[in-house]
């Protein structure tokens, strides 16, 4: 699924959506060059989890966790680029854990996670934005449809 976002509200808005969907032990990667939007959507899906306050970039912390409806565990690896270094931090607590990951340059977890959902940012056409989503699983299928049905239905 592909969609076209035309400002930041747009992103926030698909990530408000898509946090209202997720259910415990998902596994959401965001993945794009600098700027183009994936703390902006991960702080709509922050929103749609019922998380209050400022979510920000856990850039140089790796991880920030928030209470919502469910626990969000929020990860930047920008920071980090080989997969084993990664693994090593002990990821798979959050990655198979009670809440929703949130995994900002997920990309670069390889193939450690298998089922997940991607979500590929990239900036473009004019001001706007494109958010492909890859899911990866059968749970994930059944979200992606679900996020289709519901953005349709706004």
């Amino acid at each position: 699924m592909e969609v076209f976002l035309k400002d930041s509200t747009s992103t926030r808005k698909l990530g408000r959506a898509l946090g209202r969907l997720v259910l415990p032990g998902d596994v959401i990667i965001l993945a794009g060059e600098l700027g183009a939007g994936k703390t902006t959507l991960a702080q709509g899906l922050a929103e749609g989890l019922g998380v209050e306050g400022w979510i920000t970039s856990p850039t140089f912390t790796l991880i920030q966790e928030y209470r919502g409806r469910c626990p969000l565990y929020h990860l930047d690896l920008y920071r980090l680029e080989d997969p084993e270094e990664i693994w090593d931090l002990g990821l798979e607590e959050y990655l198979k854990g009670s809440g929703v990951t949130v995994v900002e340059w997920g990309d670069r977890l390889g193939a450690f996670v298998p089922e997940r959902l991607e979500i590929h940012l990239a900036v473009g056409p004019g001001e706007g934005r494109r958010a492909r989503l890859i899911p990866s699983g059968e749970r994930y299928l059944e979200l992606v449809k679900e996020l289709a049905g519901s953005l349709l239905g706004e």
